[in-house]
């Protein structure tokens, strides 16, 4: 990763460092200092000379003929107002590695960018004049984009810097770069303040500033100077009207349009894939030590491949392990004969994710216990999927899951209540097997619109262009003493992709097999395309 450095080496970062712009100092402090680099004046001369030209061929992303009607949207919501939303910094793993860089959601939402454009970014929508030609054409704000300009070949940073350099990095999409690829007028980063602050008050007539302030912590901080400095720091309101845009900004993604349900399609295609390959992978891992993760890094190896990465942490749950929500950990056995719970998919390069759970026999075919309870969460699903139409709501998804779940764990004896005691909000004995919900909305986040109001979200009626999953289960743990012995250490879920269209529901993953013949007609197909 790099060298000893030495104390002329730290002079000279301390002189980089002075240099640095001021959203990017922390990291220069923290990456420069990894690396030993020459620093000779004769190098730097070197290095700049004898380069072919890499001017890049850039064409409009696809996503850039939706952005405008986003962006709209949003600005009209927000009448005079400057608006600042950041793409994020990356985060540090540990010491000097960071994770993959990901930008934020409503950032990508805002801009169409996906994969990892652009860290340290910003976009402002900036409010235009009430008697500007364009508030006449209806337009109520601006939006530009502020990125890092390139550091390709023809500069010092080009060599110099490990965060922007092309020399570390790679060649990177600059100023006239993002403007072609987004269609958005973009700005050298350091030029970010002096935007921020044009005519901000706490006057009348004055412009105001919200942020999306958990993003980017230096960004956050930078419009808190500028609010200060302009006599607009009031801490408490600044707070409630940075909600509000972190609210609105997750209630516009609840309806999507046709470039983001052509995303979707992919995302469960690749995730199909995915599956696909976890199968084949399954009679080759069986009762080895931490098969788990064998089947983990099957699928996780398509996400790379089709995708930009998995959208969530998998699950590959085995065993007793299937029981346990959220195991993440996959470092157990897959044991010949116990049921094997996949939770798992692939964020295509636009970041937009599906969210699968399929739950297999581990030798290929379901006892008939096995049979029985798996058939039970199928029987739920589809109850759920039928209370799915426009209008409905998701508590009737819900209760639509949960009477069919009531009813099977009373006709096995496990309910210590009727079904309807049990139904009944001073009831729920039924939810010890099933504690969590059985729906959410899915986008650029697995758990999209997570910001959003109870009365948007839960409360609201589905309309048409919503995606959102539903996922009812059976977990009977390991420990759990009042069920018989042969229950305890199954889990079973059934998590399907759901798409609301004006004639009612889509099941936008209805080609992964889960009717148990199906199920088993799959893995005996991937067990032999494997040998």
């Amino acid at each position: 990763m790099g060298d000893v450095v030495t104390e002329k080496d730290k002079e000279y970062e301390a002189e980089e460092r002075k240099a640095a712009p001021g959203p990017d100092q922390a990291m220069s402090d923290r990456v420069n200092n990894r690396s030993l680099r020459p620093r000779s004046e004769a190098f730097k001369e070197f290095m700049r000379s004898g380069w072919a030209d890499d001017e890049p061929d850039i064409e409009p992303l696809e996503s850039s003929k939706f952005t405008p009607a986003r962006l709209k949207a949003l600005g009209a919501a927000f009448p005079g107002e400057r608006l600042v939303i950041p793409a994020g910094s990356p985060k540090v793993r540990n010491n000097d590695c960071d994770y993959m860089f990901r930008p934020d959601t409503a950032f990508a939402y805002y801009t169409g960018l996906g994969v990892d454009y652009e860290a340290g970014a910003v976009l402002v929508l900036n409010p235009v004049d009430p008697d500007s030609p364009e508030a006449k054409a209806g337009q109520t704000h601006v939006p530009e984009l502020f990125v890092a300009p390139r550091a390709d070949n023809s500069t010092t940073d080009f060599f110099m810097n490990p965060h922007y350099g092309e020399y570390w990095v790679g060649p990177r999409a600059g100023l006239k770069e993002m403007t072609a690829m987004t269609g958005i007028e973009t700005h050298d980063i350091a030029q970010l303040a002096d935007a921020l602050s044009k005519d901000v008050g706490s006057e009348a007539g004055a412009v105001r500033v919200r942020v999306m302030r958990e993003t980017d912590p230096q960004i956050t901080a930078l419009v808190e100077s500028v609010r200060e400095a302009n006599g607009a720091a009031d801490p408490d309101r600044n707070a409630a009207d940075d909600d509000k845009l972190h609210e609105f900004t997750s209630e516009a993604r609840m309806v999507k349009d046709d470039y983001e349900i052509g995303e979707m399609r992919k995302a469960v295609a690749a995730t199909k894939a995915g599956f696909d390959r976890l199968l084949s992978s399954l009679p080759g891992a069986l009762d080895k030590p931490r098969s788990e993760r064998i089947l983990e890094g099957a699928f996780n190896a398509v996400s790379r491949e089709l995708g930009n990465t998995v959208g969530y942490d998998s699950i590959v749950a085995s065993g007793p392990h299937a029981p346990i929500l959220h195991w993440m950990r996959n470092t157990g056995v897959v044991r010949t004969g116990d049921m094997l719970l996949v939770d798992a998919g692939v964020e295509v390069d636009s970041l937009y994710t599906a969210d699968i759970t399929r739950t297999f026999p581990t030798n290929g075919k379901f006892t008939d216990l096995q049979k029985r309870l798996y058939q039970a969460v199928l029987d739920s699903q589809q109850a759920g999927f039928e209370a799915a139409k426009p209008g409905a709501t998701y508590s009737d998804i819900h209760h639509a899951c949960m009477r069919v779940i009531a009813e099977r764990l009373h006709d096995w004896g496990l309910l210590p209540v009727d079904v309807e005691t049990s139904l009944s909000p001073e009831g729920q004995q039924h939810r010890r097997w099933l504690a969590c919900g059985v729906a959410h909305h899915l986008g650029l986040d697995v758990h999209d619109c997570a910001q959003a109001r109870f009365e948007s979200y839960q409360g609201a009626p589905i309309r048409p262009g919503m995606i959102f999953t539903i996922e009812p289960g059976l977990y009977f743990r390991e420990d759990d003493m009042l069920i018989p012995p042969e229950y305890r250490g199954i889990g079973i879920r059934i998590e399907d992709d759901v798409l609301m269209t004006e004639d009612g529901p889509e099941w936008i993953s209805a080609g992964i097999p889960k009717q148990i013949e199906d199920v088993e007609a799959w893995m005996a197909d991937r067990a032999a395309a494997a040998k």
